[in-house]
């Protein structure tokens, strides 16, 4: 499809797309980085344990031919003795064979970090395809490779000519010196050959690597059609989504609704707004707003109220107040715990005259509200 050409794929990968493509193993990966490392941690090794590599693949040699007449023509003697000089060379191998495992590990590791996808396992017959195979082989990627084959092979190669030329008289001096001297000195040889030929290397990775990165990137670019379709599946469908949060509405409403009975009273506007007030004092360290609302939804909470008789208190300026600056089933604002407290002590002192009589409480005489907390009256509620 058009729009699934490179051409049309214009777009950087979400975040969504590279993890997707992290868990089915695809990665950006340096061959020449990990090759590198490798000869790198051979090197270091020979460095630093190649002296006594040296000793002792020479004291095993010594040793293997070093024999008695008799054992020599004895087979099954010989055997064994080749078995145990074997056996002993590759434990002196251990260290430097330790040394490249753990580098082989930890290589790929320093492009893409720490990877494990199971995806990557499953059997994919569609690499056996021929057609496909041959369309690798002559793509861009294949020349590509190609040349990186090339330029290798002609820095690798340049370099150990020169290093060879260079130590040409040091080789060809050998042959003047004793054997265990000459040992120690090829042994030098070869390791100082193997570091310069190693560092040749190293601007074949800076190449690469940016390269690969480059490549994978670009292999994972995105078209503008599958990012608005991926944010679509993400987000999910608008009108989905604005029936779930209908539907959360309607269920926070539901459940604010369930408490108005419990309130202690109902501050209004009177008539556009209300707000259901509970105070505990053994649990409480301020009043707590259990519902609000405005309109119609006001009217129900005064309808509830009258109910389940929950004293209804007209405090205009206080209502106003309590609605646009109390969050629902939180404590009140602290700046409004006078005001309250005088609705509050009012509302209870009505109800101990109900239910024992006495003294009937004073009506409260306007409640002040402070400046910065007092809401102007809407047109609609004048």
């Amino acid at each position: 499809m058009a729009e699934d050409s490179d051409l049309e794929r214009t777009e950087d990968a979400t975040p969504q797309r590279i993890q997707k493509a992290r868990e089915e193993g695809q990665v950006a990966r340096s061959q020449e980085l990990t090759t590198f490392t490798l000869l790198l941690a051979a090197a270091a090794g020979l460095v630093f344990m190649g002296g006594g590599l040296i000793e002792h693949l020479s004291n095993i040699m010594r040793e293997g031919m070093q024999m008695e007449r008799d054992i020599a023509f004895q087979t099954d003697l010989m055997i064994n003795r080749l078995y145990l000089l074997a056996i002993e060379g590759l434990r002196s191998l251990v260290p430097i064979l330790v040394l490249l495992v753990i580098a082989a590990f930890l290589a790929p590791m320093l492009l893409s970090g720490w990877l494990f996808s199971t995806k990557a396992l499953i059997p994919d017959f569609k690499r056996l395809n021929p057609a496909s195979g041959f369309g690798r082989i002559f793509s861009v990627h294949g020349l590509t490779e190609l040349l990186k084959a090339i330029a290798k092979t002609l820095i690798v190669g340049s370099v150990a000519t020169l290093v060879i030329w260079g130590n040409k008289e040091s080789v060809l001096a050998l042959i003047a010196i004793p054997v265990n001297s000459g040992v120690t000195r090829t042994g030098e040889l070869l390791i100082l050959s193997f570091l310069l030929i190693t560092g040749a290397m190293i601007l074949i990775v800076a190449i690469d690597v940016p390269f690969q990165l480059w490549s994978h990137a670009k292999k994972l670019r995105m078209t503008k059609e599958e990012i608005r379709r991926e944010a679509k599946e993400s987000e999910g469908d608008p009108l989905i989504k604005g029936r779930i949060r209908s539907l959360q509405r309607e269920a926070a409403r539901r459940r604010m609704m369930s408490e108005v009975p419990e309130a202690d009273v109902i501050v209004t506007n009177p008539t556009h707004y209300a707000v259901a007030l509970r105070y505990k004092s053994n649990s409480m360290r301020a009043p707590k707003v259990v519902a609000k609302g405005v309109h119609l939804l006001a009217a129900r909470i005064r309808e509830l109220g009258e109910t389940h008789h929950v004293p209804i208190l007209e405090a205009p300026p206080l209502a106003r107040a309590l609605y646009h600056h109390a969050e629902l089933d939180a404590e009140i604002p602290e700046k409004l715990y006078t005001a309250v407290a005088e609705v509050l002590a009012y509302v209870f002192q009505l109800k101990r005259y109900q239910d024992y009589g006495g003294d009937k409480p004073r009506p409260l005489e306007e409640i002040h509200v402070p400046h910065e907390l007092d809401v102007p009256v809407p047109d609609s509620a004048e």
